[in-house]
């Protein structure tokens, strides 16, 4: 209920300053489990990104949000939720309550890369997405967002007004060759979540960087660490043009 209500109010005031245009909304079914893998670049992706469906979706947020008061009362409500970054116990807990998700029938929402972009590129996904698509037989959508770093930079505390969002959804991974009982298989999660990130950014048309994106601290910089340059994902590209919309 409460997700509804906070649609419901958000909705027309983020429309009437932001203007959205979605492309293959199609692409997600009206019923049935799904999970729309996203590209991150800003904190306000988790705004846009259910405007642009009918369906309820639900986040997997991380954690830190709804340890602070000024952003857990809106996650809480929004039901949302938490992961741990630790890894281990932390993340299976999440994964197991998006599991819930998705076999009730639900949208689940995530960011294959775990955190935001530090600047602009698409990062190295991480293969807990894949688990979840091959383990409950989840259709897997590649979405794509567009616009959002212009709405608000990283480290921006305030959304500009004005500038547009386009959101891209693409066509769903042909997970069918595979059995459900192959996500534990490291190697083909590795292979998946590679194929979804290469579907990314097709549709994002970000620079591809072949390692994970370093965690950003409480000012929205990202952490040291040695740079390595931008890599090509082999595989195909989607010719197909998607249809259109504007919310």
């Amino acid at each position: 209920m409460a997700y509804w209500a906070l649609k419901a109010l958000l909705s027309p005031l983020m429309l009437a300053l932001w203007p959205v245009s979605v492309e293959g909304r199609e692409n997600v079914s009206r019923r049935g489990p799904v999970i729309i893998a996203a590209n991150h670049t800003s904190f306000c992706d988790s705004l846009f990104l259910p405007l642009a469906l009918r369906r309820r979706v639900t986040f997997v947020a991380k954690a830190e949000y709804f340890d602070s008061w000024r952003t857990s009362w809106f996650f809480t409500a929004a039901g949302q939720i938490p992961m741990r970054r630790e890894g281990g116990s932390a993340s299976e807990g999440a994964l197991a309550a998006a599991r819930d998700v998705l076999s009730g029938g639900g949208v689940l929402g995530i960011y294959p890369e775990g955190t935001r972009s530090p600047d602009g590129r698409l990062y190295r996904g991480h293969t807990g997405v894949a688990r979840l698509a091959l383990g409950t037989g989840a259709a897997l959508v590649p979405v794509g967002i567009l616009g959002t770093t212009r709405v608000q930079p990283v480290g921006a505390k305030v959304m500009r007004p004005f500038h547009r969002v386009t959101i891209r959804f693409g066509r769903p991974l042909d997970l069918d060759r595979y059995s459900s009982t192959d996500e534990a298989d490291p190697l083909l999660a590795r292979q998946v979540t590679d194929e979804l990130m290469f579907e990314i950014r097709a549709l994002s048309g970000q620079e591809y960087v072949d390692r994970y994106a370093k965690r950003q601290g409480s000012d929205g910089r990202p952490g040291g660490g040695p740079e390595v340059g931008p890599v090509s994902l082999a595989g195909p590209i989607s010719t197909a043009a998607p249809r259109t919309e504007a919310i």
